[in-house]
């Protein structure tokens, strides 16, 4: 299994492993970890045992809260100068080393169905790891749409849109730093869901007008894919 580079931990520089990240802090530094004879997925509960700076403010001592867990290995003992601050009932859920601002979880913070994950992770960044809040999205659109601007001059640009996130904010991108310079063409291969390509084409002809072209090439694909039926090939 992957490891990491002993030097990290001598670093100063605050650590916070999730998951597999709690399990190689501990294997590591001579902790134990095994397979558990308890696989947690899912929903579980785990219950705070002490303070911790990673709890500040949103786990109290002794008290329940939500996680989701997913791991098949778990932590039985934790490396010289750890502390155990949170079980679950099956499993160690939550380690600390205060002094070393090394911190570790069993369970997954940043998923919804971890009702206090988000505190869990702020409470790292901001009062643990002393990291300043000084990105703000409308500088990066700022930067991103002056980059765009400068690279392309008074080419034009063609976008390959499918109508999912990652090209939909590419195609906005682009087109609020270049305008018309911007054409979007939306290929439909047949295998969308029902109705998808009318809403892609509705929602980007409003926007794009002329500069958005949709093309039909169902036929060719369904064609080409004739009797297969693995997803892979």
């Amino acid at each position: 299994s992957p490891k990491v580079d002993k030097k990290v931990f001598n670093t100063k520089i605050p650590i916070f492993g999730i998951c597999y990240g709690m399990q190689i802090i501990c294997e590591q530094l001579n902790g134990k970890v095994k397979k558990t004879n308890k696989r947690e997925f899912g929903k579980a509960y785990i219950r705070a045992l002490k303070k911790s700076a990673l709890f500040k403010d949103n786990i109290k001592s002794n008290s329940k809260t939500q996680v989701w867990m997913s791991h098949g290995d778990e932590v039985v003992k934790v490396p010289t100068g750890f502390e155990i601050i949170a079980r679950s009932d099956n499993n160690i859920a939550a380690i600390a080393h205060e002094k070393k601002k090394i911190y570790g979880l069993q369970f997954h913070p940043e998923v919804i169905h971890t009702l206090k994950g988000k505190q869990l992770i702020r409470n790292f960044i901001l009062d643990i790891a002393k990291i300043k809040q000084d990105w703000k999205i409308n500088d990066f659109l700022k930067d991103q749409v002056s980059l765009i601007k400068n690279k392309v001059g008074k080419n034009k640009v063609i976008c390959g849109l499918s109508g999912g996130v990652d090209s939909s904010v590419v195609a906005a991108l682009i087109n609020k730093a270049i305008g018309n310079q911007l054409t979007c063409i939306f290929v439909d291969h047949g295998f969308l869901r029902k109705n998808e390509a009318v809403e892609v084409s509705k929602i980007f002809k409003s926007k794009f007008g002329k500069n958005f072209i949709k093309i039909n090439a169902s036929n060719i694909f369904l064609k080409k894919l004739k009797n297969i039926s693995d997803p892979e090939r």
